[in-house]
């Protein structure tokens, strides 16, 4: 009787096994099927930080996890200043502004985060 809850436990476990590989692999594939990552960073405090581009409509959209949870932001916009990239995206009295590189150092960047026009932190980050 043992060796049978035995091989059912693993049959149990090398069924379950495949099928969590491929919905695992099926999600990531539908959620690149329709954007393209275009900036992956991960910084201070915890946050790790990706730009996607939409394919067909150009939307910028923001995705960060940190400890304290996700957000995600779309209808970003991009521009040059500086000489470096910036990603701005806005949620209600929030901005967050997310520089691609820096003069001295291409490999690195910065989260800011303003509420109301005033910044309420800034994050050093580093290109994944």
């Amino acid at each position: 009787m043992k060796t049978m809850k035995t091989l059912l436990k693993r049959s149990a476990l090398l069924l379950a096994l495949p099928i969590s590989v491929l919905v695992n692999f099926s999600l990531r594939a539908s959620a690149d099927s329709t954007a393209g990552i275009i900036l992956s960073t991960k910084c201070q405090g915890g946050n790790n930080i990706n730009i996607w581009q939409n394919y067909n409509s150009g939307e910028l959209l923001y995705r960060a996890t940190n400890p304290n949870g996700h957000l995600s932001l779309g209808k970003g916009t991009k521009q040059a200043t500086e000489g470096v990239q910036v990603y701005k995206f806005r949620n209600r009295n929030y901005e967050y502004w997310v520089w691609d590189g820096t003069l001295d150092s291409p490999q690195s960047g910065t989260l800011e985060v303003y509420k109301n026009n005033r910044i309420l932190m800034r994050q050093t980050c580093r290109k994944n």
